[in-house]
C-alpha cells in the first residue's frame, strides 16, 4: 500500500492536468456541443478517474504519453546498491550454483511516506463516509416523516406528467415540511419528495415544471450518476480539482435536465419555466442530502441555467453531428491517458494465465513451502501439462533477480560483445566478499558463480536501449525497463511471474527467440547443472533482497529425462530469510517427490 499511495499521489498530479485541459476544451467548445453532450463528457471523466484502482493494458495509439508515464518510476528515490554476501551457510548442497548473492536496495523513506499518506488518505476517506452517513440518517428520518401526497389536483398533475414523459413505472409522491426544495431519490425505488409550502402556494404550470424537472431526473438514470459521483468523491477527498469537476458536473446535469423539459414544452413555455426558478430561486437550496437530484441550485447556478432558458433554440442536426464528433475526439483524448493513471497497469503486476484449453493440476504443496509464500510450476512439454502450486503467486510479477543473467548473457552474445569461444572478461579491481568473484570471469564462471560484475559489464556494453529492445522482442515478463542498468533487474521496473519463467525458458529452449543456435548453445551449456546417466538439470538461482535482508528466492531451470522435458519455476517469499539457495533446496525436494529428480543422484 505504501508504493500503491506514492503512485496514486503522482497519479493525482496528472489527473490535475488532464482537467485543465478538459475544462479548456470545453470551454472552446462550448457552443459546439450541445447541453445533454456537455453533461456527458464529465461520465468519461469520471470514468477516468476510477482507472488507477483497476488493472487497465496500456492503449498505444498515443505515444506522447509514453514519455509521462516514464516519470512516476522517477519519483521513487534513487537505491543505493550494495553487493552482499546472503547465501545462508549450512546448505546441504556444496556446488557454487547454490551459493547465490544478491543486490540489497534500501527504500524506507518512500515506504514511510508510503504509508503515512495511506494513513492520511485513509483517515479522509474515513471522515467523509461518516459526514455521508449522518447526511443520509438525517434524510431517513424526513423520509419517515414524509406522507404520501394527498392534494387531488396535484396528484391528478403528477399523472398527467408521467404520460406527457411516457414513463410507466409506478413512481410515489410524498410531502414534507422538512425540504425546501423537491428532490427525487432512489434508483431501484425512486420516491419524489415535495415542499408542503410548494404545495400550499398552490400554481399549476409552477408544479407541473417542477415534476417534469424531477421526473426528466429519473428518465436520465441521475440518482445512479449520483452515486458513483459521491463515491468519486469520496475517493479523492483531497484533491481541489476533482471536487471541482463534480460541482461543474452537477451545474450542468441541472442545465441538461432543463434543456430535456423545455424541449417538452411549447415555446411560449419557456418564459414561464424561467420564472418558475426565478419565482423559487429564494425558496430552494442545494440540497445538503447525497444521492439526491433536484431543481435546487445555488444563484450563480441558478444564473446559468435562466440564461440558457433564454438563449434555448432546439439544436439542429448539423449542432448535432458537431456536438457528436466532438464527443468522440475527447473520448479519444481521455482514453489516450488511461494507461498513465493506471497504477496497476503501470506495473503489471498479474500476468492473465489463460486456463482455457490447457491441461492443468493446482497441488497442496503448503506442508513444504512452510512458513514462505509463494508458488511452484512444472510443465511437461511432453504431456503438454502443468502443474501448480499457488495460482495467485505463480501469477504474480516480481523483479526476476539473478535468474534474468540467462537473458542478460544471451543479449550478450547476440550483440556480439562476446561469443561461445571468446566470453571472458577481465575482473574490475574492485574486492566483493565472494572471493570466487575476485578474478577474471567467463560465461560458465560467471553463470555457475552468479558473479554479478560480469552481467552488469555485459548489460553496458550491450546498452540500456538494446536491451530494451530485446526485451520486447522475446514478450520478457512486462517488459518494462527503467531506472538503473545496473540494478533494472532486481526490485525496479522488470518483473516477471513464475509461469512466466517456465514459458520464457521453454522458447530458450527450444529455441523460439530468433537468436543464433550458437548462442542459444552457450547459455544453455552456462545453465547447466548436473548431467548423469538418469537425466540432465539446468538451472539459476536468484535472490532479491530489501534492507540488508533476503526477502524472495528464485530457482528456475529444467529436467530432461526419459524423452521428457520437464521446466520449473520456484519463488519463495518472506521478511528476512527467502534466497535462491532456500529455493533450489525446496524445488530439489519437490523435484524428488515427483520422482523427476533425486537430489542424492548428483
Amino acid at each position: 500500500m505504501a508504493e500503491f499511495m506514492i503512485r496514486f499521489l503522482i497519479c493525482n498530479v496528472f489527473i490535475s492536468i488532464i482537467i485543465g485541459i478538459f475544462l479548456l476544451v470545453k470551454q472552446l467548445l462550448r457552443n459546439s456541443l450541445t447541453n445533454r453532450m456537455h453533461h456527458n463528457l464529465w461520465y468519461l471523466l469520471l470514468g477516468l478517474l476510477t482507472v488507477p484502482f483497476i488493472p487497465v493494458q496500456p492503449i498505444h495509439f498515443l505515444k506522447i504519453f509514453t514519455w509521462i508515464g516514464s516519470l512516476k518510476n522517477a519519483s521513487i528515490s534513487p537505491i543505493e546498491t550494495i553487493i552482499n554476501g546472503t547465501a545462508p551457510q549450512n546448505q546441504p548442497n556444496a556446488a557454487n550454483w547454490m551459493n547465490d548473492f544478491c543486490i540489497s536496495v534500501s527504500r524506507r523513506t518512500p515506504a514511510a511516506i508510503g504509508l503515512i499518506l495511506y494513513i492520511l488518505w485513509g483517515t479522509g476517506i474515513f471522515t467523509m463516509i461518516v459526514l455521508m452517513m449522518k447526511s443520509m440518517l438525517h434524510f431517513k428520518s424526513i423520509k419517515n416523516s414524509a406522507l404520501p401526497l394527498q392534494n387531488p389536483a396535484v396528484r391528478k398533475l403528477y399523472h398527467d406528467c408521467l404520460k406527457e414523459l411516457h414513463i410507466t413505472k409506478p413512481i410515489p409522491v410524498y410531502s414534507t415540511a422538512f425540504l425546501k426544495s423537491p428532490v427525487i431519490v432512489g434508483f431501484f425505488k425512486p420516491c419524489i419528495y415535495l415542499p408542503i409550502h410548494l404545495i400550499s402556494d398552490y400554481h399549476a404550470n409552477d408544479i407541473r415544471y417542477i415534476l417534469m424537472h424531477e421526473l426528466e431526473h429519473y428518465r436520465c438514470k441521475d440518482a445512479l450518476a449520483n452515486y458513483f459521483m459521491h463515491i468519486i468523491g469520496v475517493l479523492y477527498w483531497f484533491n481541489p480539482f476533482v471536487w471541482y469537476s463534480l460541482k461543474e458536473m452537477k451545474n450542468d446535469r441541472e442545465v441538461a435536465c432543463d434543456t430535456s423539459v423545455l424541449k417538452l414544452l411549447d415555446e411560449n413555455d419557456y418564459e414561464d419555466y424561467g420564472n418558475t426558478l426565478i419565482n423559487f430561486a429564494e425558496k430552494m437550496s442545494l440540497s445538503p442530502f447525497p444521492f439526491v437530484s433536484g431543481i435546487s441550485g445555488n444563484m450563480k447556478q441558478m444564473q446559468k441555467r435562466i440564461i440558457n432558458i433564454a438563449n434555448y433554440r432546439p439544436a439542429s442536426f448539423s449542432k448535432k453531428l458537431h456536438s457528436a464528433f466532438a464527443f468522440i475526439m475527447i473520448a479519444f483524448f481521455l482514453l489516450g491517458t488511461a494507461p498513465i493513471l493506471s497504477i496497476q497497469a503501470a506495473e503489471n503486476n498479474r500476468y492473465y494465465f489463460s486456463e482455457t484449453d490447457r491441461n492443468i493440476t493446482y497441488v497442496d504443496l503448503s506442508d513444504v513451502f512452510e512458513d514462505y509464500n509463494g508458488s511452484f510450476v512444472l510443465y511437461d512439454a511432453a504431456e503438454d501439462s502443468w502443474l501448480i502450486y499457488n495460482k495467485e503467486y505463480a501469477t504474480t510479477r516480481i523483479p526476476p533477480a539473478s535468474t534474468f543473467k540467462i537473458y542478460s548473457a544471451l543479449f550478450g552474445l547476440e550483440s556480439g560483445i562476446i561469443t561461445p569461444e571468446h566470453s571472458s572478461i577481465s575482473w574490475n579491481g574492485q574486492n566483493y566478499k565472494n572471493d570466487l568473484w575476485n578474478a577474471d570471469q567467463t560465461l560458465d564462471s560467471a553463470m555457475q558463480n552468479s558473479v554479478t560484475w560480469y552481467f552488469q559489464a555485459l548489460d553496458r556494453q550491450t546498452s540500456l536501449s538494446s536491451i530494451k529492445e530485446y526485451v520486447q522482442e522475446i514478450g520478457y515478463g512486462n517488459r518494462r525497463i527503467e531506472g538503473d542498468i545496473s540494478s533494472y533487474w532486481i526490485n525496479s521496473s522488470l518483473k516477471i511471474s513464475p509461469v512466466e519463467q517456465v514459458q520464457m525458458l521453454q522458447k530458450l529452449y527450444y529455441n523460439q527467440l530468433g537468436f543464433s543456435p550458437e548462442n542459444i548453445k552457450s547459455v544453455k551449456d552456462a545453465i547447466r547443472l548436473y548431467s548423469t546417466d538418469n537425466g540432465t538439470l539446468s538451472g539459476k538461482t536468484g535472490t532479491e533482497g530489501m534492507n540488508g535482508k533476503n526477502t524472495s528466492g528464485w530457482f528456475i531451470g529444467y529436467i530432461e529425462k526419459d524423452n521428457h522435458t520437464y521446466f520449473f519455476a520456484s519463488n519463495i517469499q518472506s521478511e528476512k530469510l527467502a534466497s535462491g539457495p532456500f529455493a533450489a533446496e525446496l524445488t530439489l525436494s519437490i523435484l524428488s517427490d515427483l520422482e523427476l529428480w533425486n537430489a542424492y543422484q548428483e
